[in-house]
């Protein structure tokens, strides 16, 4: 049985990533007060712009706890965004541009699956060469020039519009976490993600068809990964190969400051959600703060590198 300092210790790794969210944003609220930080508006702009990294984390939260990673979702982000633009540019049909954009993230998800599963290559290096290959397609397809959105519904319904104060952003974010709060904690196919990451021999064992769990976690990464480019060509109104340009750190960074472990077999979705509004109020700060884009790249590598930190001191604690 676990002793009472040991179970002590997993509840404070448990509830670190609320712990730093309350001490950061009371610093910030502290030091940037008279430029704005608490204002109402501002709080707003910070989730409506961490939208699409909040999306894509709901699909991380089950592949980090299946034990596996994904790369690729800032370059499927911006190959969707492209289509969906493209699409909407010849055809003005914004269903066909949703379905193109979502079979096209699915499609490299099961890419990403069968790589892992098949060819048995590590989820790192995989993912890793799809991300390139994902990337230069998106930079290629256009030769790297931008594609304008002149719809002004789908702009309006996934990027630019608001619902009274709040952006449809931060309403499809609530969305998907709800329906990936439902599916991580009461579903089969959750425990099962869980299962294949705490222990994938174990998982074989009890009749877990753990390759498939895994195909499918790879699928819905693509899958959402794909409607945030969607919520990213909506924004922006164009569609950019930029687009998701480090968005698969952010992502990796807020599911593990959420709780999640890189070795699996753990996350949490309502900490992952607030892992990432975390990293967006600190890039918000920074902002704020008057820092360039180098000193900022500066911080979010080590605000990475500390996320890490804390994901394999945290299962350092539970093994001790």
């Amino acid at each position: 049985m676990q002793s009472k300092e040991s179970k002590k210790k997993i509840q404070l790794s448990k509830y670190m990533v609320y712990i730093v969210f309350v001490i950061v944003f009371i610093f910030f609220a502290i030091i940037l007060n008279k430029k704005g930080f608490v204002n109402p508006t501002n709080l707003l702009n910070i989730l409506r712009q961490t939208a699409m990294v909040s999306i894509m984390a709901v699909a991380g939260v089950f592949v980090l706890g299946a034990g596996q990673i994904d790369l690729t979702v800032g370059s499927n982000a911006a190959m969707s965004a492209m289509i969906a633009s493209l699409i909407l540019q010849e055809t003005g049909s914004i269903i066909l541009a949703i379905i193109a954009c979502l079979a096209f993230g699915i499609g490299i998800g099961c890419i990403n699956g069968l790589l892992v599963t098949r060819l048995r290559l590590p989820a790192f290096l995989a993912t890793l060469g799809m991300m390139q290959a994902v990337r230069g397609l998106a930079m290629w397809i256009t030769n790297t020039a931008a594609v304008p959105i002149s719809n002004n519904t789908f702009n309006q319904i996934f990027g630019t519009g608001f619902i009274g104060p709040i952006s449809v952003l931060i309403l499809w974010t609530i969305v998907f976490y709800i329906l990936g709060y439902i599916v991580f904690n009461k579903t089969t196919f959750g425990k099962h993600s869980l299962a294949t990451g705490g222990n994938e021999t174990a998982a074989r064992y009890s009749g877990i068809r753990v390759d498939r769990i895994k195909m499918y976690v790879f699928m819905l990464s693509g899958a959402l990964s794909a409607f945030a480019g969607i919520l990213y060509a909506g924004r922006m109104q164009s569609g950019r190969y930029s687009f998701g340009d480090g968005d698969e750190m952010s992502v990796i960074a807020a599911v593990v400051l959420g709780g999640a472990s890189m070795a699996g077999g753990t996350g949490s979705m309502i900490g992952a959600l607030v892992g990432s509004i975390l990293m967006g109020m600190i890039s918000n700060a920074l902002i704020l703060a008057g820092l360039t884009s180098a000193q900022q790249k500066i911080v979010n590598g080590l605000i990475i590198i500390a996320a890490v930190a804390l994901s394999n001191l945290a299962q350092r604690r539970k093994k001790n």
